[in-house]
């Protein structure tokens, strides 16, 4: 009977870790659409758009944010506001 309940508790973690990587999947790609709306606003006044919406786009990610406007209101965003680069200045447009 152990055994057999064993079994069923590991059968039943390996569904649920399946469905929350397809659930997460599937959450990427709305994030994704919603992060390029919003980063192509944000970024359309930037004098370099490309690179604009390549960073946005990172951040957007992590953060799962992107603050309103073309420029400030970071504080809208902490996440978004706080991720620096490696010479230790803002990352994010």
């Amino acid at each position: 009977m152990t055994k057999l309940s064993t079994t069923l508790v590991f059968l039943m973690l390996i569904l649920s870790l399946s469905y929350l990587e397809a659930t997460m999947a599937d959450s990427v790609g709305v994030d994704s659409g919603f992060c390029a709306s919003k980063c192509n606003k944000r970024c359309s006044k930037a004098s370099v758009v490309d690179r604009c919406v390549k960073y946005c786009g990172i951040c957007c990610g992590e953060c799962k944010c992107v603050p309103s406007g073309t420029y400030g209101n970071k504080n809208e965003c902490p996440c978004y506001r706080d991720k620096l680069n490696n010479k230790g200045k803002p990352k994010c447009p």
